[in-house]
């Protein structure tokens, strides 16, 4: 089992930017596929990034490709979305997950994770 929490949301200006971290707890952090998502108010959740146990593959939702970039730290149990030139429409409480399944595949929905941390708001004013 593993706990995530999620720290570093906040409010900002469109075109700024902000880094979300998510520290895991519990067993190895380096057997666990890390996701990002996020849900708006009134949508559903959606995928935003994924990265490899290793950290050497990452994937994007197209929404995002371009100004969001994670990253992980093993030896910390962190993982990390830095996002870059934030609009308005990225405005949504964001969810770290993991992925317990030892896959090298990409995985994009929110139903091939195990574990997920609580969220944090990032609200972008215009």
């Amino acid at each position: 089992q593993v706990q995530l929490v999620e720290s570093g949301g906040g409010l900002v200006q469109a075109g700024g930017s902000l880094r979300l971290s998510c520290a895991a707890s519990g067993r190895t952090f380096s057997s666990y596929a890390m996701g990002w998502f996020r849900q708006a108010p009134g949508k559903e959740r959606e995928f935003v990034a994924w990265i490899s146990r290793s950290g050497g593959g990452t994937y994007y939702a197209d929404s995002v490709k371009g100004r969001f970039t994670i990253s992980r730290d093993n030896a910390k149990n962190t993982v990390y979305l830095q996002m870059n030139s934030l609009k308005p429409e990225d405005t949504a409480v964001y969810y770290c997950a993991a992925d317990q399944t030892r896959t090298a595949v990409v995985r994009t929905s929110e139903n091939d994770y195990d574990y997920w941390g609580q969220g944090t708001q990032v609200t972008v004013s215009s």
